[in-house]
């Protein structure tokens, strides 16, 4: 009889992981994301003049927003909801230009939800937490079981299903998507203290001295800004949260530290659900280009002969805006007038009219006249570069026309005077920052 009976469990618990296993597979399409891209980006400077930081263009072709939504399309979430709010235009149109394949009548969007004053007519949104309190009759609308946050500003490649099924395995009302970082640099971040099970012990805002992860003395836990939560559990504290007083209405500084000593928080490791450049499978790629000078290693680190972010991985494509143009184009070979990148990523609609491109980054439609030499220079689209031009260590602005001879990156003097020029040496290019050169 006990061998019996222990069969019958070893079967119950058989079925029991099949189903389980099964609705596995099926909670992404029972869960709503939303992206939050309402933020400027400030320490982006003029970059983030004309357009969010999410909108900022990355990597040749694509915006900072496609890597969020591109993770939500591959890992399944196909009902997605995108809040903005800074200077929302450019984001808004290329969401309509590049992001309309989702088939509604089989219950796929992609639904906007600018800043609109929905609560009341003096109130725009004040924080993270009060940009999903504003919509919650649409959120409430969906009847979703699970509700991925995301942020939409940041650089990386995640499957959401497997922190999905990590959270609805773990029975927790919120689940914190976290990356290990060096101790003493995550002073700069919101630091998770967790225990041996990876239960939430206490969230520290920017600690001086950030605790170490268990087993990992050397290590810490930073959030991502990346959360999962029991659609009604979230619901209801958001409701609750906008009638305290004293609240930012943010949920890294007041929704997740007021749960953590009265709810089930589990922290999920970025490792367990990153994809990988399949040539460094060690390597977890996050990246916050939040800086001039990240912006730019960011995108130079793309030119690398097997760089951590995999672009060309046919498995977890990025999706974005595709413009018809022509292939790139590169004309004359004359000693002293060769056009010819290397060691770079030149991108449709380019020509390269007798000049040296090394080391660097051009967008779509970059137009290089003869005689010009540029290196470890980001180019962003629909920039001209008139004759006999140089340029080292450079972001360029869309759309700017640069005056021949024009030379930038070997007097620091004379480029932090006209430009903006970082403490690292990298100088920023606008077009409202030439248009001061003519004056």
């Amino acid at each position: 009889m006990p061998a019996i009976t222990g069969e019958v469990r070893e079967l119950a618990t058989e079925v029991s992981e099949q189903r389980l296993d099964q609705e596995m597979r099926h909670a992404p399409r029972n869960a709503l994301a939303l992206v939050l891209a309402g933020g400027r980006g400030s320490r982006l400077k003029q970059l983030t003049d004309r357009r969010a930081k999410p909108a900022v263009h990355f990597g040749g072709k694509f915006r900072i927003i496609d890597f969020a939504l591109s993770n939500c399309i591959n890992s399944g979430f196909r009902r997605i909801s995108v809040l903005t709010q800074y200077k929302s235009h450019s984001l808004l149109r290329h969401l309509q230009r590049g992001w309309g394949f989702l088939r509604g009548e089989i219950g796929e969007f992609i639904d906007l939800l600018p800043a609109q004053q929905r609560i009341d007519e003096t109130s725009w949104y004040q924080g993270t937490a009060d940009a999903v309190y504003q919509n919650l009759d649409i959120l409430r609308s969906h009847d979703a079981e699970w509700v991925l946050i995301l942020a939409g500003d940041h650089i990386y490649k995640m499957d959401y299903a497997n922190m999905l099924s990590s959270h609805i395995r773990s029975g927790a009302d919120v689940t914190v998507g976290c990356i290990e970082v060096p101790r003493m640099q995550a002073t700069g971040f919101g630091v998770m203290h967790i225990d041996d099970d990876d239960n939430v012990i206490s969230f520290l805002e920017k600690p001086a001295d950030p605790p170490p992860m268990p087993g990992k003395p050397d290590m810490a836990l930073a959030s991502m800004g990346i959360y999962i939560f029991n659609a009604e559990f979230l619901y209801g504290h958001l409701e609750r949260d906008a009638g305290e007083q004293t609240s930012s209405r943010d949920f890294g500084k007041d929704i997740i530290p007021y749960l953590i000593d009265r709810a089930k928080v589990k922290a999920h490791h970025f490792a367990d659900s990153c994809v990988r450049n399949r040539a460094q499978p060690g390597e977890s790629y996050w990246r916050d280009v939040g800086t001039v000078d990240a912006y730019w290693e960011a995108n130079l680190d793309l030119c690398h002969v097997s760089p951590s972010l995999d672009l060309y991985d046919p498995s977890w494509p990025i999706f974005t805006y595709q413009e018809q143009l022509p292939p790139a184009k590169f004309v004359f070979d004359d000693e002293d007038r060769r056009g010819m990148a290397v060691d770079s990523m030149v991108s449709a609609g380019c020509i390269l009219s007798g000049s040296t491109v090394r080391r660097s980054l051009l967008f779509n439609k970059v137009r290089v006249h003869s005689y010009c030499t540029l290196t470890e220079a980001v180019i962003l689209p629909e920039v001209e570069i008139n004759r006999n031009v140089r340029l080292t260590k450079v972001v360029v602005d869309r759309g700017c026309v640069l005056p021949a001879g024009l030379v930038v990156g070997e007097n620091p003097e004379e480029d932090a005077r006209r430009f903006h020029r970082t403490d690292n040496g990298v100088v920023l290019i606008t077009a409202e920052m030439l248009a001061r050169l003519k004056g």
